[in-house]
Formats: C-alpha cells, structure tokens, sequence
C-alpha cells in the first residue's frame, strides 16, 4: 500500500504510516515488532522482556532479520525494589545503533545523554500535559501522550484522550503521538484531526496473529467489551487498567480492604500475567487491555489490520468528511 498520510513522525521515522506499535511487556516480541514495521508501520521492542542485556542484543539480531524496516527500542523506568540494569540495556541500545527510543514510566532524564549518545531519538510517553511540558523541557524529541482510555498505567488524573491530546498540542511544541484508546481507522483520522502526527496502538495489536499471546488471550479480547476493563491498584496511586476476571476483582476487594503491597503482590505479580500469556489461562493473573479493546472483533494478521486501518481512513477523509463540506 502506498503513503497515503504524510505527517511529522512518517518522516522523522522514515515510515509509510502514522501507526505506531506499542512497547508491550513480553507481547512485543521481534515477530509482531518486525511485521508492524514490515507492514508500514513502526514495531517496537520492549526491552524489559529479556532477561539480560544480551537477550535484548538477540532479540534485535532476530528482529533485523525479519524486517529491513526501522523499529525500536522500549526501555520503562520502574519503581522496583531490586534495582534494573538499564545501564546495560541502553548500552545495546546504543551500539546496535537503533534509532528510535520510547521511554516510559520515571522521568528518563537520569539516562537521556547515554541514550542519545549513539544518536537516537527519544519518546516519552506521558499521561497529562505537564509531564508532556517536563518531557520537552529535559530533551525528549517526542511525546506520546496517554489517555486514561490506555491499557496498564493510566496515571492518576482521568483524563481521556479527546481532551488530553489536544491539551498537549496546545501546551508544546515538539510532535505528539497520540495513545489510549486506538484501535481502527476512526481512531487514527479523529488522532490526526486532534493535532497528533500518529497514533499508537497496543491492546489492538495484541489480537493480531503475530503477536506473542496464547489464543485464549486473543479470543478474550474478541469477547470482551469497552465495559470489561477496570483499575486496579489505584489505593497504591499506581493505577492499572486490566480486563475484568476473579484476579481483578479479588485485588479491588481487597484494596478496599485496606490491602498494602505486600498483601497484593501476589495477585499483581508479573509472572502471573506472563502465565495468561503463554498458557492462556486468563484467570490466573491481571491482563492489561485498554477500553478499545471493546472494538477489536477479529485476529487478523498485523499487514491485513494496517492495510484495512490505512484504506478505511483514507475512505474516511475522501468521502465521508469531504461530503459534509459545504
């Protein structure tokens, strides 16, 4: 398919489409990152998936196998009690020359000049406008702004990406990717329509057929609708939105409970979601999944949903807005 949308990041980017992959834990593997970008698109890998700054290195040796195209790097900043190596994850970053970096989670600035060192553009993905601001101010290249509408960590403020996108073009002068709650060709026109130069999108790209996910998982975001998610762990001011299953409600329960981090842990834990991935056992942990997943109704393959994103909207623009001009 030819370009049919030119924005600020297809350029910068050097894309065909403004349709950004999301970094997502242990589902952004080098087989869906590579058909993203393959497909016009830019995959992402998350860096935090592999164990060691050598599973990251392999992880983007298999992904240039599989696509020519460019892609990136994830690295979140986490609150965790036994501390991360980002230094030598960045350090891969660096000398395997990728040159796109989305930071998420903690103010990146600590780690900016390391990743910039090889020449690399930064995104930091944000979740208001003042961290947006604060983004700009330390040397981010990009924001990618998220709506509480988004999967996993929405912030603390509720505020939806209607208004939040705009309110961030508003507010800084570097490009703004547009993320939470996109998921289809209406997503992407109403994106560019807001003043955002792409959107992202990961719960939908989670029911895709490249994407690293059992196909229970895929078939319970099929299922599932813009009412089947809810927050979690807001007592602890780090909101999760996760789908609806006995695990979620059970951490509700006892948040209001009065329930601390350690009483939760259990629940929460990270390994118990890799477990719904791999097993497809959805009701063993919490599954992120934001309310767009109310719109996924099929697992296509990653080049058969951009093209359909891509032909759709351009249907959009040509005929259905055109006709409504006087």
């Amino acid at each position: 398919m030819t370009q049919v949308f030119k924005t600020r990041i297809t350029e910068d980017f050097g894309i065909e489409h403004p349709i950004i992959q999301g970094g997502m834990m242990w589902v952004s593997q080098p087989e869906l990152v590579a058909a993203v970008s393959n497909a016009g698109g830019f995959g992402i890998l998350t860096a935090l998936t592999f164990e060691t700054a050598e599973g990251l290195a392999n992880a983007i040796a298999r992904t240039r196998d599989l696509t020519d195209k460019p892609f990136g790097v994830n690295v979140t900043f986490l609150p965790t009690l036994i501390p991360k190596d980002y230094g030598s994850l960045i350090d891969v970053i660096v000398d395997e020359g990728i040159g796109i970096v989305e930071t998420a989670g903690r103010n990146p600035e600590p780690y900016l000049e390391h990743i910039k060192k090889g020449g690399a553009r930064v995104v930091h993905k944000c979740t208001s406008v003042r961290f947006a601001k604060k983004a700009e101010s330390i040397g981010c290249d990009y924001v990618s702004i998220d709506g509480c509408e988004c999967a996993g960590h929405p912030g603390e403020e509720d505020i939806t990406s209607l208004v939040l996108i705009p309110a961030t073009v508003d507010a800084v002068n570097i490009p703004i990717i547009a993320s939470g709650g996109f998921a289809d060709a209406r997503g992407l026109v109403a994106a560019l329509a807001l003043g955002a130069e792409a959107m992202n999108m990961g719960t939908r790209f989670v029911a895709t057929q490249e994407a690293a996910a059992h196909d229970n998982v895929k078939q319970w975001y099929v299922d599932a609708s813009e009412t089947d998610t809810m927050y979690v762990m807001r007592s602890l001011r780090n909101t999760e939105r996760v789908l609806r299953n006995p695990i979620a409600e059970k951490v509700v329960e006892l948040e209001g409970q009065g329930a601390g981090i350690a009483e939760l842990a259990p629940l929460v834990s990270g390994k118990n979601g890799l477990r719904v991935l791999e097993d497809g056992d959805i009701d063993v942990g919490l599954m992120t999944a934001g309310q767009c997943v109310g719109l996924v109704r099929d697992v296509p393959t990653v080049k058969e949903l951009i093209d359909t994103i891509i032909g759709e909207a351009q249907q959009i623009v040509g005929a259905r807005l055109a006709g409504m001009t006087a």
